[in-house]
């Protein structure tokens, strides 16, 4: 007969009876450790299942307050955290936490099923840039030893890339003072001081309204030397004046060169219009710092001896606000490389003193510029003044190429036949590249974002390989970057997408307050022009060198598979270093990769105390944090 728990007390058993059933329950505990712990051994990151929600590593901050012009003392956001203390096995001088001594990884640093990845040390030994400049360091502009050793800096050649070799390795200090910027919209009317603490540019242009300093902030007011009315008003006279413009509908893809502080593009995201704002670092201090710490899209660059980044047939509008560029000088070459990348149809607005001033100097220049224009079979559409007495003239690209035959004389010529090259180190050329055989103009935004693109491969399978991958990444971006990556996109604004192909990642991110500085590598095939046909901007680039931006400028870099085609040509840890050097603390990266690539990229930004989390085997998701070796504490 069954012993029952009440014959156990009567008989005064059940001391027996407690200690069967802890030692039950406690097996049973046990069990379930082990099977879990064997399913889900502790990796160097994190693992992750596809889920809306994350663990506590991957879990984003409260989003920051939000700022208003109008108050008078707006809260501020935390101020940088104190340096981390170096954890037990780290040096102190930005070693990663991995110890050299130990021949075995420790479990934490052992990859997703238990693997380690012996071909790559854990031992990484990271300091701080030296130099009182270092916490803007832009390696590829601020190589003082080739700048000196230039023959000659005529053509701006000092403005140009001069990349070190090898690439640096070491990492940029971060701002005294310096705090989680502003988010957007507040953001493209003030930023912290502090973030670019840069005053030149304050006192250089005070009676332009380009920028104020106000308490903790720099406050942009919209104001622009050509702009004394204020910007908004600038972009409405032009449509006013010229109504086929059309902002945001028929003129969607912007270039403006010699931005400033880019309040042009900045004001013109009102109207639906993407532009890529451009002028080189000079004495114009941190002009592109502060346009890509407002929010608004830059890059730096020059018109000197070399083609812009660019492809050809491009933009549908390029703009110039006194940008202090010759046109007509060596041989009109600056102006023909605009009318490389204009598309074809495209228009020119060139806002400068030679356009409504009559002086001597000012006259010269209009007639050099009157001759140019002709002989590159440029129109003028449109010559004006506003009630300011800013005056402006708008020129449209030819759609054919019959005033190029009819040209008394073959001055410049056309360029050879030769298929287009990508403008990498490219010389500026004097000639006038080919027109398309089809010059049509992109249909009005936002159909073209789906449409065939004009400049789209003329293969059978083309247009079936572009909406597949228009669709692919839209599914991708709403079932799993927006909800199963513990990514806080409410923080994110500067996006750069560093291996675009199409742009469908872009395009998929459309719906949300950011932008995308999309990548293409001068290694993969080139669908660039795709991405501005599409409405889209972008940049050509090689990754085994530094990118042309400012430390801290973005809040997103995202890669699919570019990096296992980097490893055969590219260091790949000076690759992770200018991530580091690109990203602002906060920011993401967001990684899909072979699993190879994947386990290397993890050992490497761990040991730079990033948080590293791996979702589903396949997206590897990292957030940097405010950590620098030694405190931060710059080696003069």
């Amino acid at each position: 007969m069954a012993t029952t728990v009440q014959i156990l007390f009567q008989e005064r058993k059940y001391p027996f009876f407690i200690f069967t059933l802890s030692f039950f329950t406690l097996s049973v505990l046990l069990l379930l450790l082990l099977i879990s712990t064997s399913q889900f051994p502790t990796p160097f990151f994190s693992s992750q299942q596809h889920s809306s929600s994350s663990s506590s590593t991957a879990s984003p901050p409260p989003p920051p307050p939000h700022h208003s012009i109008s108050s008078s003392s707006p809260p501020p956001p935390p101020l940088l955290p104190p340096p981390q203390q170096s954890p037990s096995g780290s040096s102190g001088d930005g070693s990663a936490i991995a110890d050299s001594s130990r021949k075995q990884p420790r479990k934490e640093d052992q990859l997703p099923g238990g693997g380690i990845d012996d071909n790559l040390s854990l031992d990484f030994k990271w300091k701080v840039c030296r130099g009182t400049e270092a916490v803007d360091y832009i390696p590829c502009l601020d190589n003082m030893k080739a700048i000196k050793a230039l023959k000659s800096r005529r053509h701006m050649e000092h403005r140009e890339r001069h990349c070190p070799k090898p690439n640096p390795r070491c990492l940029i200090p971060l701002p005294l003072g310096y705090r989680v910027p502003i988010p957007w919209p507040t953001s493209r009317d003030m930023i912290w001081f502090d973030n670019v603490p840069h005053p030149k540019l304050v006192e250089y242009k005070k009676d332009q309204n380009w920028v104020r300093k106000s308490g903790n902030y720099l406050v942009f007011p919209g104001g622009g030397t050509q702009f004394k009315d204020g910007v908004t008003n600038y972009i409405a006279f032009i449509e006013k004046t010229f109504p086929i413009i059309k902002w945001g509908k028929n003129i969607r893809v912007v270039l403006d060169v010699g931005c400033g502080v880019a309040s042009f593009g900045g004001y013109l995201l009102d109207r639906d219009v993407i532009t890529m704002s451009f002028a080189p670092k000079d004495e114009h201090e941190a002009q592109i710092q502060f346009a890509l710490e407002r929010g608004i899209p830059a890059t730096l660059s020059v018109i000197g001896t070399q083609q812009l980044t660019f492809p050809d047939n491009s933009f549908d509008l390029i703009h110039c606000a006194r940008c202090r560029v010759h046109w007509d000088a060596d041989g009109g070459r600056p102006l023909m490389e605009l009318n490389r990348i204009l598309r074809p149809g495209g228009f020119y607005i060139w806002s400068a003193t030679p356009v409504y001033r009559d002086d001597e100097r000012d006259q010269s220049v209009w007639k050099a510029m009157v001759t140019l224009i002709k002989d590159i079979c440029w129109k003028v559409v449109m010559k004006t003044v506003d009630a300011t007495g800013i005056g402006l003239v708008i020129y449209q690209k030819p759609v054919s190429t019959s005033c190029y035959k009819e040209r008394k004389k073959n001055d410049p010529l056309m360029c050879n036949g030769e298929a287009r090259n990508i403008s990498w180190y490219t010389p500026l050329r004097k000639c006038l590249p080919q027109l398309p055989h089809s010059a049509s103009w992109p249909p009005l935004w936002p159909e073209r974002l789906t449409a065939a693109p004009v400049s789209f491969s003329t293969k059978s399978d083309a247009q079936e390989l572009f909406v597949s991958d228009t669709k692919h990444w839209s599914s991708l971006v709403s079932d799993t970057y927006m909800t199963g990556l513990g990514i806080n996109w409410s923080y994110v604004r500067n996006v750069m997408d560093m291996n675009a192909r199409y742009g469908g990642f872009a395009a998929a991110l459309l719906h949300k307050p950011l932008w995308v500085m999309n990548v293409i590598p001068v290694h993969v095939p080139d669908t660039l022009p795709v991405i501005f046909d599409r409405g889209l901007i972008g940049i050509y680039h090689d990754w085994c060198e530094p990118f042309n931006t400012y430390p801290r400028t973005y809040d997103l870099l995202h890669s699919a598979f570019l990096f296992s085609n980097l490893t055969t040509r590219c260091d790949i840890i000076a690759v992770a270093v200018e991530m580091d050097r690109v990203l602002r603390p906060g920011g993401w990266i967001l990684v899909i990769d072979v699993k190879e690539t994947i386990m290397k990229l993890g050992v490497i930004f761990r040991s730079l105390h990033w948080s590293i989390n791996l979702y589903e085997e396949q997206y590897l998701v990292g957030k940097k944090g405010f950590w620098r070796p030694n405190g931060g504490n710059v080696e003069r």
